[in-house]
């Protein structure tokens, strides 16, 4: 099995009636006759069909239950070990889990009670809506949307026909990208791009740029978006000082985009999935990428941050999913990897860091390599082509999986858990965060603040006592600033600044 394709049946036909569900499977078919012939053996199983489910020994998953479909998946991936999990449709048909958010303090801060997150389902963990439990995701996991809500299936019979249009694209149609920065961050940007191309002579800047871009400005197969966004919101926005103008707007994307094009969004709920009825109508930017072509969206369900200078948080992990595309990997090894970089290249995470693990998703199909892999000269050999014309990289692809279990798990493992403590800082942490705050501009006396301490995995190596700080607030000009103090003996060992990606 190298691809399951889960659908929730009944979901569905709530949407769209049995007609609707009648053109799903259709499309259903000829993707998974088109993935055959790519070397792909795909199945799609529905996962409230209770004789389906019983025949693998496991129990039909009803409609917006996490914990049943998140259970599924961990039998699923037992009985008949994929490659690809590919979601269908939108949180109203297969949801997602409600990790409880680590980094919450309250409404004036962040006000995320939840994370809306994909990431249970790629991790061996069982349910839990404790985001430390999952630290070490070791599956490919996509989710091909559709629109929150609708009524009619035609954006996801849209989606799922370019699934199966899709054919790798010489390297060279990537080597341009569209780079969209507030003002604000444009250090913390151009060092992004700088790391993903070598350079950052193209970035544009909001303001003064925006939101109206062109055909050819939009033509780039690559985007990586820095800048604000906003709950059920059709836009991201710019910022320079106070001044917080559009930056980019979903309808002016119609027409413009390039088919294959990938994009890495920052923004604070980038990635959010909503019914367009709660947002005058105009669906969320990351559908609209997808509606006009684009072949995947990497980006975040919630509030997420980053410095503005340097990279950390949303900069990293979204950098990672792109060097990865870019180096051939499919969407959703891309994401895997992603993830599994960002994790375990710390000692520990921190609520920030826990948070975007969490929060940040793949939408498209895992499966699509968007990027052709340059092989080597044996590759194109007639004895190698007649060997592996029926599989293509069956094998290979399934030893990659196996290394990325293990490294998941391995993760999962050792890493050690983050847990609330009533414990405040010591005198000299508490020093240098009051300091640090005043020097932010923030209102030390509206500030929130939460701490925590870190019990280390029973098969991860010992650490001494250690705790984790967090002190929130905002600027004047309303912006969400965290500072997050590592302490150690009663020692500042490490701290950092971070600003949230919306306004």
């Amino acid at each position: 099995m190298d691809k399951l394709i889960l659908r929730h049946g009944a979901a569905l036909t709530g949407k769209y009636g049995k007609a609707g569900l009648g053109r799903i499977d259709a499309a259903l078919k000829a993707l998974v006759t088109a993935d055959r012939r790519r070397g792909i053996a795909t199945q799609v199983l529905s996962v409230d069909d209770a004789a389906a489910m019983k025949r693998l020994g496991l129990a039909a998953v009803p409609r917006s239950d996490p914990k049943a479909l998140k259970a599924a998946i961990d039998g699923l991936a037992t009985a008949l070990a994929p490659h690809y999990f590919l979601l269908l449709g939108a949180q109203d048909v297969l949801p997602f889990v409600p990790l409880v958010n680590p980094a919450f303090t309250g409404d004036d801060g962040d006000c995320d009670k939840t994370v809306p997150s994909d990431l249970p389902y790629a991790c061996e963990a069982p349910y839990s809506t404790d985001a430390a439990r999952f630290q070490g995701p070791s599956r490919v996991v996509g989710r091909l949307p559709d629109v929150p809500g609708a009524t009619t299936p035609d954006l996801l019979l849209q989606l799922i026909h370019a699934a199966a249009r899709a054919k790798p694209l010489d390297r060279a149609l990537f080597q341009q990208s569209f780079g969209l920065s507030a003002a604000e961050w444009q250090a913390s940007t151009r060092l992004s791009l700088s790391n993903l191309f070598g350079q950052a002579d193209q970035l544009k800047l909001a303001p003064p740029e925006g939101p109206r871009w062109s055909k050819a400005e939009l033509a780039p197969r690559v985007h990586f978006i820095n800048c604000h966004g906003g709950d059920t919101s059709p836009e991201y926005l710019g910022q320079q000082g106070d001044d917080y103008p559009v930056a980019h707007r979903a309808s002016h994307l119609r027409g413009r985009v390039s088919a294959g094009t990938v994009i890495a969004a920052e923004c604070c709920y980038g990635a959010q999935l909503y019914d367009p009825n709660d947002a005058g109508g105009h669906l969320g930017i990351a559908l609209s990428y997808l509606a006009d072509g684009a072949w995947g969206f990497f980006g975040s369900t919630t509030i997420a941050y980053g410095p503005s200078e340097g990279n950390g948080s949303a900069d990293l992990v979204c950098q990672y999913f792109l060097q990865r595309v870019l180096a051939g990997a499919s969407l959703g090894r891309a994401a895997l990897e992603a993830r599994q970089k960002f994790a375990g290249e710390r000692t520990h995470l921190d609520p920030v860091d826990l948070k975007t693990l969490a929060q940040f998703y793949l939408l498209g199909d895992p499966s699509v390599q968007p990027v052709g892999f340059i092989g080597h000269a044996l590759t194109k050999t007639k004895a190698f082509k007649t060997a592996f014309s029926k599989v293509q990289d069956r094998g290979v692809r399934g030893l990659r999986r196996e290394r990325l279990e293990r490294e998941g798990l391995n993760l999962g493992r050792s890493l050690p858990l983050l847990r609330p403590s009533e414990q405040a800082a010591a005198a000299p942490v508490e020093k240098v965060l009051r300091s640090m705050a005043k020097e932010s501009g923030l209102d030390l006396k509206a500030a929130q603040r939460r701490s925590y301490v870190l019990q280390a995995s029973r098969l991860g190596p010992k650490i001494p006592p250690r705790s984790i700080h967090v002190l929130k607030g905002r600027k004047l000009n309303g912006q969400l600033v965290t500072l997050v103090a590592t302490e150690q003996d009663g020692e500042l060992l490490h701290v950092r600044r971070l600003h949230a990606r919306g306004a």
